[in-house]
Order: C-alpha cells, then structure tokens, then sequence
C-alpha cells in the first residue's frame, strides 16, 4: 500500500474546493475532494444557489488550467462596464450615476458572470473526466491529525485518508481551520443578503449595476437572456429585519418592492427564480496555514458582496498554492512551501478584507448628510481619472 492516498485532500466541495479540485488534478496531483452536501445543479431545485459569480480577468487563467474556461464560457456573460448609481434622496430616481468601462484599462470585459448552480454543475463535470481525481460528494471531514510529514483526515464515512497537503476550502465556520487551532477575527453588520433571479424589459447591455441607498447595495448583474426577456442575478443587502421580511413577502409586493428599489432603471422586475437570504459578515483567518493545512477561499477570508471580490479572492489563494506547488512538487505541502503561500496572499486579503469593509460601512448609512458625502466622494473619486483607473485594476485583482 502506497504511505499516501493522495496528495491532496481538499476538505470542501463548493466552488471555490471544485475549482481547486479541478486546477489541482489538472496539474497531475492525486486529489481526494470530499463535502457532507451533494452539490446542487438544477436551477429549479429548491435548494439551489441562486446567487452568481462574476469572474474577473485573473479567474479567467486559473479556469484555463483546470480545464473549466472551454465548458463555462459558453454561458459567461460578459461585464464591459461596472455602474455605481447614487440612489441616497428620497425620490425614487437615481441622483448620481457614474459608469466604469473595462476599456480604460483593458482589451477585454472586467469579466465574465455565471450562476452558481451552473458553475457546480461544470465543475463537477470537469472532475468526472479527471481520472486522478476522486470527488465523494456526501461525506465531510470530521478530524486532522498532523505530523512534520503528513496529515490524517478522518472522513464521516469512517475511513481515514493519509495525505500530504490539506486544503481547506469548508466555509467560514471551517472545520479544518477549527481543528487546526486558527483562530478567526470576524465583524458583523447586522444585514442579511436577498439573491434571486428576474426579467426586465429594458437589456441590461452587459452593464453590471450597483445602486445605493441605505442598508446596502442592491446589485444587478448581467445574465443570459431567460424565455426571450433580458435577465439578471440580484443581490440585495439591507439591515436583517428588512431582509427577512421581503423574503417572505408573497411575489406580487416583491416584485413591487424590488422593482422600487432598482429605481426601474430597467423596467418592472418580474422574479424569475426562488428567493435565498444569508448573513453579511467580514471574516479573517489570523494565518493562512497550519501544519500540513492551507486555508482557501471563505476558510480564509469572507467579504460582503461587494465588488465581486468573494470568490476572486478565493481564486487567487488556489492560484497562488498552485504555482508553490508546481515549483516544488516534491516537498508538497511542507513547512516552507506553506509559509510562502501564507506570506504571499496575506496582505493582499488583509487589504480587501478592510477596503471592502469601508465600502459596506459606507452604503449602509441612512443619515443625509453622510448620504450626500458618499454622493461627492464617488464623484470626486471619478473625476480624477489616473485614480479611477488605479481602482479599476485594483478591483481586477492586477497591479
């Protein structure tokens, strides 16, 4: 018997563990990838996630290597211009629209948005094809145990897997990370998230639009066109109370409700999809790695959904684990190996874990006078364009 069943155990099949999973045996690594819940891959299944994933320019390599881009850009939507609207008066309409176009800084769209459902759906497709990967959908990680030389994952089906690195991509409330000992720094914001899908009227042309109010932004984010109609993913963020409410708000008012608050900038909204609601929070690991452990994705990091920086972030922690990796595959997941990852992706989430914290702080406020200063620090920040571009690459994830 081999001393290891493979080289990677990757605790986490969402799709942040199924890219990883895919990028990782793409390389040629032996991959074990294991999650306690089967992914859902229907839209119309009731448990699906129905939020999207706008992939920005750099997610479009690590996509490349793991052999996913060919299967996913068929349905990718591109996203030529991010729109920020300043919606903070009391009337309906918007009082301060500002457009940023991929063009001022690039050849190619800010990048591409697809549904989550879909993206699981590929991803698992991808791995089937994979022959040194072994994807075990419905069965978690229930313990570590960790030498200088490996680790022991035990799994909820009773086995235990030897095997040189463990990366954690379980959530926030990693189990992984707990077993390690990382200790986490978290803020909350007392907000819940709306994420559906709906039809307009008016195309939304590839323009991702981002309006602000009070409570949080409400985010309209191109989709293909759905039953001949131009369509969009939604996610809208708003105090917890308010949330839930709308949540449960029989279709007729909320669609009335959200369609106010998109200040029908494209039309009346009708839903085209089930409702889900999750908790805003920011999230931090205090390290990145363990012995025999690397943190990914929201093991490592959780943001609000601002800015579609959440899972493009959580790319370029595998992106980064994936270049150490294939620099020195024979000492795999050792101490130096993990130390540079940590060292390498560290500051840069710390970074867009505060900016995006501002951020959010900044569209929660209802006071006018703090509403009217957001208004003029978007549109200072736009009229100085060597800025905006800087920002603009900044949020691309490229310097």
């Amino acid at each position: 018997m081999a001393r290891f069943d493979c080289d990677i155990l990757i605790s986490g099949g969402g799709i942040a563990g199924l890219t990883a999973a895919a990028a990782f045996g793409t390389a040629g690594f032996d991959v074990i990838c294991v999650d306690p819940t089967p992914p859902v891959t229907d839209r119309d299944d009731l448990r699906a996630d129905m939020r999207s994933t706008a992939m920005l320019q750099p997610a479009r390599a690590v996509l490349e290597a793991a052999g996913l881009w060919e299967r996913l850009a068929p349905h990718a939507s591109p996203l030529q211009v991010m729109r920020i609207v300043d919606a903070g008066g009391e009337m309906l309409e918007p009082r301060l629209t500002k457009d940023f176009n991929a063009a001022d800084v690039s050849d190619l769209p800010f990048g591409w948005n697809l549904p989550n459902w879909l993206l699981r759906r590929e991803m698992v497709a991808r791995l089937s094809e994979l022959p040194n990967v072994d994807f075990r959908p419905g069965t978690g990680t229930t313990s570590l145990f960790t030498r200088l030389s490996e680790a022991r994952v035990g799994l909820g089906d009773g086995t235990r897997v030897r095997a040189r690195l463990v990366i954690a991509a379980d959530g926030r409330n990693s189990p992984m990370r707990q077993a390690a000992g990382i200790g986490v720094r978290t803020r909350r914001y007392g907000q819940k998230a709306l994420a559906f899908a709906v039809t307009h009227p008016i195309p939304h042309e590839n323009v991702s639009t981002e309006i602000h109010r009070s409570g949080g932004p409400f985010t309209l984010v191109p989709l293909p066109d759905r039953g001949g109609m131009p369509s969009s993913a939604i996610v809208w963020m708003d105090d917890g109370p308010l949330a839930q409410e709308r949540h449960d708000m029989d279709v007729a008012a909320f669609e009335t409700a959200m369609s106010d608050r998109s200040c029908y900038l494209f039309g009346p909204l009708t839903l085209a999809s089930h409702r889900t609601i999750w908790p805003i929070i920011s999230q931090q690991a205090e390290r990145l790695s363990g012995e025999r452990l690397a943190l990914i994705a929201e093991a490592a990091h959780v943001v609000p959904p601002i800015g579609a920086q959440g899972l493009n972030m959580s790319l370029a922690d595998t992106a980064t684990l994936l270049d150490l990796a294939r620099q020195r595959p024979e000492d795999l997941g050792d101490v130096q190996m993990l130390d540079a990852y940590h060292k390498a992706r560290y500051s840069d989430i710390t970074l867009r874990v505060h900016g995006i914290d501002l951020l959010n702080r900044a569209s929660q406020v209802s006071d006018p006078t703090l509403r009217d200063a957001r208004a003029m620090g978007l549109n200072a920040l736009y009229s100085m364009g060597p800025v905006r571009r800087r920002l603009m690459r900044l949020g691309l994830g490229v310097r």
